[in-house]
């Protein structure tokens, strides 16, 4: 099943600043607009226990801010009261504490699978982990170049930057790409998330499939480039980038846009195509479920990360929250079912402006209903 776009997904928005909240912190109880339904209208329950706790990928970091924002103001007009503490300490460290059961939910940009899906298994009493994903983003190869306005590049050239093959700015494979642009005679200084990553798996995975003669590292959660400075999650990233001449990463746009860097352009072999929700939207529209009629929603994203279609921009990834289908206490259940359907409902109006692609309409109606079937 391939995932048709919305109408509101194919207008473009503006993607405003926001202020990240502190990468450690997991209070996440401020105040915020809810948006879709209003808070009166919103079909979360609230029961539950009062306080539920998350932590996994700082990709999501700010989608999951507002998130809980729109849920504390949705209980809050049903006069009761929520909150929801989330730790972006990493995909990789969201899925390890899930299976220790010590939080009732992990973010994480990509599916939990293989031994660790078998533990969470154990965790949930004998039952699948399900993988949901609330939010898609586009991965930005995020820049500093100092006059340097418009940078394109493709799989190939990407993938040598990042495994060290192109180690110069005026390399002639990028100057290639970039006719009449001058590009500095400087060093590139690459920056890679230090911590156990979705989007570092995410943008391995678009490597391999988009180069797969230059990327020869494989996939997973670490990066496997052997090249570059770690810096520890996405807005450790990209405040490195940001302040280093000369530099590059790979960062969600959020964070890119917050940190006032550009994004290069990538030709996927119909010409350069800009980082925009437009552009994002349309490979979204050709995501596929690696299982059909299933519960769990874990999409392969290869067939994107291929894509020659033109204006397609393929460099995306669906951040997940990975819950249990059944095996939590009664009071867990309800109280995830709950936050997880405001998320699936008033929590997605508003992503735009963090710099998110909102669910399209009947993927959203497919969360609902896996949402709805967690026991």
């Amino acid at each position: 099943m391939k995932l048709e776009r919305s109408s509101a997904l194919l207008g473009a928005f503006a993607v405003g600043a926001v202020t990240l909240a502190g990468c450690g912190s997991d209070n996440n109880s401020s105040t915020g607009t809810s948006g879709g339904s209003t808070a009166a209208e919103s079909s979360a329950s609230c029961t539950g226990k009062e306080n539920l706790s998350g932590a996994g990928s700082s990709a999501q970091k700010n989608a999951m801010d507002s998130f809980t924002a729109a849920y504390i103001s949705a209980c809050s007009a049903k006069g009761k009261k929520v909150n929801v503490a989330y730790n972006p300490s990493g995909s990789g460290d969201g899925r390890t504490q899930f299976i220790a059961e010590q939080i009732d939910f992990a973010g994480s940009d990509s599916a939990i699978k293989d031994e660790q899906a078998a533990q969470a298994k154990q965790r949930c009493g004998g039952n699948d982990a399900w993988n949901l994903p609330l939010v898609f983003g586009p991965i930005s190869l995020a820049y500093n170049i100092e006059g340097v306005d418009r940078l394109v590049l493709d799989g190939e050239t990407a993938a040598k930057v990042f495994n060290g093959g192109i180690t110069k700015w005026n390399d002639p494979a990028i100057a290639a790409l970039n006719r009449g642009v001058a590009l500095p005679d400087t060093d590139i200084t690459v920056f890679v998330r230090s911590d156990s990553s979705g989007t570092t798996d995410n943008f391995q995975q678009y490597l391999a499939a988009a180069a797969p003669q230059a990327w020869t590292q494989g996939a997973g959660s670490d990066f496997k480039g052997g090249v570059g400075q770690g810096a520890k999650g996405s807005a450790g990233v990209a405040q490195s980038v940001a302040g280093t001449p000369g530099a590059i990463g790979y960062v969600e746009k959020s964070f890119a846009d917050q940190n006032k860097l550009r994004s290069a352009e990538i030709d996927n072999g119909a010409g350069p195509v800009e980082l925009s929700a437009a552009t994002a939207s349309k490979a979204i529209a050709g995501a596929q479920f690696t299982a059909e009629g299933s519960m769990n929603l874990a999409l392969d994203l290869k067939s994107t990360y291929q894509t020659k279609a033109a204006g397609v921009y393929p460099l995306i990834l669906a951040t997940y929250e990975i819950v249990c289908s059944k095996g939590y206490d009664a009071d867990t259940s309800a109280a995830v079912k709950s936050f997880l359907t405001s998320a699936v409902n008033e929590g997605q109006s508003g992503l735009e402006q963090l710099g998110y692609v909102p669910l399209p309409n009947d993927f959203k109606a497919k969360a609902a209903a896996s949402i709805e079937a967690i026991g």
